[in-house]
C-alpha cells in the first residue's frame, strides 16, 4: 500500500455516494498532480512541437501541401478516442487506462520517427493520437475526482504551469529539432518524435508510482457500436475536408463522403439513444443548458483555435524566412499570452466563482486579433505580427479551462469522466475541421493567388513555373531566390493565410454569440465537501441542473 492509499479517510459502506469527493491533503493532492503532469505535458509538448517542424518535415519527405495528414490522422484518433477513455475509466478506474494511453503514446512516437513518406507519418501520428486521446482528458477529469469544483480552478495552475511550459517549449525544440544535421545517422526532424521515448518512460514510471486513487467498480456495457458508428461518422467528411480542393466539392468521391458521415452521424445517435446512461456520450447531458452551449461554444473555439494557429509558423517560415528554430521563438508571444491568461482566468475564478465573462473576453480578444493578423503583409515587421500573436494567445488562454470548469460543474459528479472527455472531444472535433478546412483553403488557393502576384509584379507569365521547383511540394528554393523572384511567392502565401484568418476571425465571433447564452452555475465553494446533497452552499441553479441531467 502507498502512502498515498495509507492516508485516504476511511469510507463508511461498500459503495460510497456518487456524489462523493474524497477529502484529500493538500499534499496528497500535489502527489497524485505529479503524476497526472507527467503524462500530461507528453500531450501538451506533442500538439506544438510538430507545428514548427512540419514545414521541414513535409520538404524532407515531398508534400508540403499534405501536411493537414499529419495533424489531421493525430486528431481523428485522439477526437474518437477520448470518449472511449472516458466511459471506461468511469466503469474500471482512471490508472490503467491512463498508463494504457501513455504507452500507446510512445508506441506511435517511436513508429513516426522512421517514417519514409507523409502517408505512413500520418498512420503513425494516428497511432499517437489513439494515446493523446486519453492523455489530456482523463488528466482533468482526475482532477475533477480530486477537488470540489470552486478549488478545482486553483490546482488547475499546476496543469497550467505544465502546459504553458510546454507551450513555450515546443516550438522552440521542434525548430531546434528541425534545424539540426543528422544524429546517430537520424535526421533531425526525426527527434521531434523520438524525444518523446524516454519522456514517456520517466511518466510511465511516475504514474505507476504515485498515482493512486480511490475506485469503486460498476459494471456496465461498453458502448462499441457508438464508437464504431462514430468513425463511420467523422472519417468521410475530415476526408473530404482534406481532399475536397483536389476532388472537387460536388464529385462523387466527395458526395459519397457526405452520404456515409450522415448515415454514420444517423447510426451514432440512434445507438447513444438505445444504450441510454451506457452509451460513450449519454444524450441526457445535452439536455442541460450549461453543457450545451459550452460544449457547442468549445467546438466554434476549435475550429478557431486549431485551423489559424496552425498557419503562423508557416508564415514565419515561408514568407519571412526564418528559421525552424528562430520561428519557434518568435511564438512565445502567442505561449505567453495564452498561459497568463489562464492562469489569471483560473485564480479568478477560484476566488469568485464565476467563470462566464472570461470566455466571452476570450473570444472577443480572438476575434480582434485574427482580424489583425489578416491584415499582416509579406513584409511587415516581424515585431508587429508577435504583438498580435500576444493578443490571440491572451484570448484563447481566457477560453481553454473556464469552458471545461463550465462543463464539469453542470452534473453530478458520476458523470465527470465523461462530460469531460465529451468536452475535449468536441473541442477536438472542431480542432480537426479547422485544420483540414483551413489548410485546404490555404492550398486551393495558393496557386492562382500566386499566378496573381506574378502578373502583378510585370514579371513573364512563365516564371512561376521556371524558377527551381514545386512549390506545394517543397517550398525550401524559395530561400535560395532572389528577393524579386521569391516575392510573388510571398505575397501569394500570405493572401491565402489571410484569408484563412478572416474566416477564424468570423468563427471566433461566432463562438462570442453562443457563448452569450450560456447559463452560468457558481461554483460550489472551496472546502472539501461529503457529498453534493450535503453541499451548504449549492446553489438553486445547480440543483436545478443536476436533476435536469440525473
Amino acid at each position: 500500500m502507498t502512502a498515498t492509499e495509507r492516508d485516504l479517510p476511511a469510507r463508511p459502506g461498500s459503495h460510497p455516494h456518487e456524489d462523493e469527493t474524497p477529502a484529500l491533503s493538500h499534499r496528497q493532492i500535489v502527489v497524485i498532480l505529479i503524476g497526472l503532469m507527467t503524462g500530461m505535458f507528453l500531450a501538451a509538448l506533442d500538439q506544438t512541437i510538430v507545428g514548427t517542424a512540419i514545414r521541414t518535415i513535409a520538404d524532407d519527405l515531398h508534400g508540403l501541401s499534405m501536411q493537414a495528414w499529419i495533424t489531421t490522422a493525430y486528431l481523428i484518433t485522439a477526437t474518437i478516442a477520448t470518449p472511449i477513455y472516458g466511459k471506461l475509466s468511469d466503469i474500471y478506474g482512471r490508472k490503467p487506462f491512463y498508463l494504457a494511453a501513455i504507452t500507446i503514446f510512445v508506441a506511435g512516437s517511436l513508429a513516426a520517427a522512421f517514417a519514409q513518406d507523409m502517408y505512413t507519418l500520418a498512420a503513425f501520428r494516428a497511432v499517437q493520437g489513439l494515446g493523446a486521446g486519453g492523455l489530456m482528458s482523463l488528466a482533468l477529469t482526475i482532477l475533477g475526482d480530486l477537488v470540489p469544483p470552486r478549488e478545482r480552478a486553483r490546482y488547475q495552475g499546476f496543469f497550467l504551469a505544465v502546459f504553458g511550459t510546454s507551450t513555450v517549449l515546443g516550438p522552440v525544440l521542434g525548430g531546434f529539432f528541425a534545424g539540426l544535421d543528422p544524429v546517430f545517422g537520424f535526421e533531425g526532424w526525426r527527434w521531434v518524435f523520438l524525444v518523446n521515448v524516454p519522456l514517456g518512460a520517466l511518466a510511465l514510471f511516475v504514474v505507476a508510482k504515485v498515482l493512486n486513487v480511490p475506485h469503486t467498480r460498476h459494471d456496465h456495457r461498453i458502448d462499441w457500436w457508438g464508437g464504431l458508428a462514430l468513425v463511420v461518422c467523422l472519417v468521410p467528411l475530415l476526408l473530404v475536408a482534406e481532399q475536397g480542393r483536389e476532388w472537387g466539392w460536388g464529385s462523387q468521391a466527395a458526395l459519397a463522403c457526405y452520404v456515409v458521415g450522415a448515415v454514420g452521424l444517423v447510426l451514432f445517435l440512434a445507438v447513444e439513444r438505445r444504450m441510454g446512461d451506457e452509451a460513450l456520450i449519454p444524450l441526457r447531458l445535452f439536455r442541460n443548458r450549461t453543457f450545451s452551449v459550452a460544449i457547442a461554444g468549445g467546438v466554434i473555439v476549435g475550429i478557431a483555435m486549431f485551423g489559424s494557429i496552425t498557419l503562423i509558423p508557416q508564415y514565419l517560415q515561408i514568407v519571412q524566412g526564418y528559421s525552424p528554430t528562430a520561428s519557434g521563438m518568435l511564438m512565445l508571444p502567442l505561449m505567453v499570452g495564452t498561459m497568463s491568461a489562464s492562469v489569471l482566468s483560473g485564480q479568478l475564478t477560484s476566488r469568485t466563482g464565476r467563470y462566464k465573462i472570461f470566455p466571452l473576453v476570450g473570444t472577443a480578444l480572438m476575434t480582434i486579433g485574427m482580424v489583425l493578423f489578416a491584415q499582416i503583409e509579406w513584409d511587415t515587421p516581424v515585431w508587429k505580427a508577435m504583438v498580435v500573436m500576444a493578443i490571440i494567445g491572451f484570448g484563447l488562454g481566457n477560453c481553454m479551462q473556464t469552458l471545461i470548469i463550465a462543463v464539469q460543474n453542470a452534473g453530478p459528479r458520476r458523470d465527470m469522466g465523461v462530460s469531460t472527455a465529451s468536452a475535449t472531444f468536441f473541442r477536438q472535433i472542431g480542432g480537426t475541421l479547422g485544420v483540414a478546412v483551413f489548410l485546404s483553403i490555404v492550398f486551393s488557393t495558393l496557386t492562382d493567388n500566386i499566378a496573381r502576384a506574378f502578373a502583378d509584379s510585370g514579371l513573364p507569365a512563365g516564371a512561376m513555373n521556371s524558377v527551381g521547383g514545386n512549390v506545394m511540394e517543397d517550398s525550401s528554393f524559395l530561400q535560395r531566390l532572389p528577393v524579386e523572384q521569391a516575392e510573388p511567392f510571398f505575397v501569394g502565401f500570405t493572401e491565402s493565410i489571410s484569408s484563412v484568418f478572416y474566416l477564424g476571425a468570423g468563427v471566433a465571433a461566432l463562438a462570442f454569440v453562443v457563448l452569450l447564452f450560456l447559463k452560468e452555475i457558481p461554483l460550489a465553494g472551496g472546502g472539501p465537501t461529503k457529498s453534493g446533497s450535503d453541499r451548504t452552499d449549492r446553489t438553486p441553479e445547480a440543483d436545478s441542473a443536476t436533476a435536469a441531467m440525473g
